[in-house]
């Protein structure tokens, strides 16, 4: 391509996707293929008000209902894991003990299939916990849920008066990935390794396409730096391959950590006239091989983690645990947090 045509075709297709893209709030999610194996999944999280989030540990054998009505899918949790909530009442993201990561991520565009009440029913605030509960890999997740065992269902958000309207990402220790999306009331399913980043509008497909006009022109030339989604998916995608594949996994950390902060909006930056920029709350890393997970508030000094080797998730013995992280997730902690959870009882998630 002509340099003389990379500006302003970068500029034309940036302002495009601006106008095109609809109101949303935000996050990141990315993947990180390293050295020995090492998988790295990252993810922010985008919201303009505090999300209420705090961490719990789920033993396995906990008895499950889809809350969706009389005809809810029922389940008892194969894997146990650790969650990071959404008001308490869903499970925005998460780690089980098998290593595979559920995140679920705002799309506007969602359009799920009308329920009944009749079939089995899942409401969309336990649709990663599901996932997390039932599967120790991308792959037995993606044939299983490829058959549609259940119908999502969805309810307006906490306090506001607009649907829910999400889709879900999966990664596993053998650095595979799928991202799950309902569109015109049909299930999408993208699997593969290829996939490593997720972002909000617009809808996968698209965001594939985006990314690859910014490939043409390569991320030493230009990226584009806005909070939209299309250009965090961009920059994202770049970085996560750009990164150096390090021996050291303390140092992989690090440039993934580099990389989702990258891929945040600066903390006070909400747009009334673009809802769809919303400041990062907090963010999660979590390593599929060493089974950590990390957690970095946005208004603590510090990050913290989670060693799922330290956790008991046995049937038996382990119990429901909170970490109660406080308003807008200030309450401070450090190091390997298990310590540091209580004996609680299990929220029950939102549902009809």
């Amino acid at each position: 391509m002509d340099r003389r045509f990379v500006v302003p075709l970068a500029f034309a297709l940036t302002l495009f996707s601006s106008l095109t893209a609809p109101s949303a709030d935000a996050c990141t999610r990315v993947v990180y293929l390293g050295a020995n194996d090492d998988v790295i999944t990252a993810r922010s999280m985008d919201w303009k008000n505090d999300v209420a989030t705090n961490l719990w540990i789920f033993p396995r054998g906990m008895a499950r209902s889809g809350e969706a009505g009389p005809h809810s899918v029922k389940w008892t949790s194969r894997y146990g894991s650790v969650i990071a909530t959404g008001y308490d009442i869903s499970t925005t993201d998460g780690m089980n003990e098998a290593g595979l990561m559920a995140n679920v991520l705002w799309l506007v565009e969602s359009e799920y299939p009308a329920y009944d009440g009749r079939g089995p029913g899942l409401s969309i605030a336990a649709w990663a916990q599901y996932a997390l509960d039932n599967y120790g890999s991308v792959k037995e997740a993606v044939d299983a849920l490829g058959k549609q065992p259940f119908t999502v269902v969805t309810d307006k958000v906490p306090g506001e008066d607009r649907l829910t309207t999400l889709h879900l990402s999966l990664s596993d220790a053998s650095g595979d990935s799928a991202i799950i999306e309902y569109i015109g009331g049909k299930q999408v399913i993208h699997h593969g390794r290829e996939f490593q980043v997720m972002t909000n509008s617009p809808v996968f497909d698209q965001q594939l396409a985006l990314n690859a006009y910014w490939k043409q022109i390569g991320g030493t030339v230009m990226l584009p730096g806005t909070n939209r989604a299309s250009d965090r998916f961009a920059r994202a995608s770049f970085y996560i391959n750009a990164i150096p594949k390090a021996e050291d996994p303390v140092k992989a950390l690090a440039s993934v950590f580099s990389v989702i902060r990258n891929a945040s909006v600066p903390f006070g930056i909400n747009t009334p006239e673009e809802p769809n920029i919303s400041s990062t709350r907090w963010r999660t890393v979590a390593d599929h091989k060493r089974k950590l997970y990390f957690f970095e508030s946005a208004l603590t000094p510090n990050t913290f983690w989670v060693d799922l080797k330290e956790v008991d998730f046995s049937k038996e013995t382990g119990k429901v645990m909170k970490l109660d992280l406080g308003a807008d997730q200030r309450n401070v902690f450090a190091g390997n947090a298990v310590k540091d959870f209580r004996p609680a009882q299990p929220f029950v998630f939102q549902g009809i």
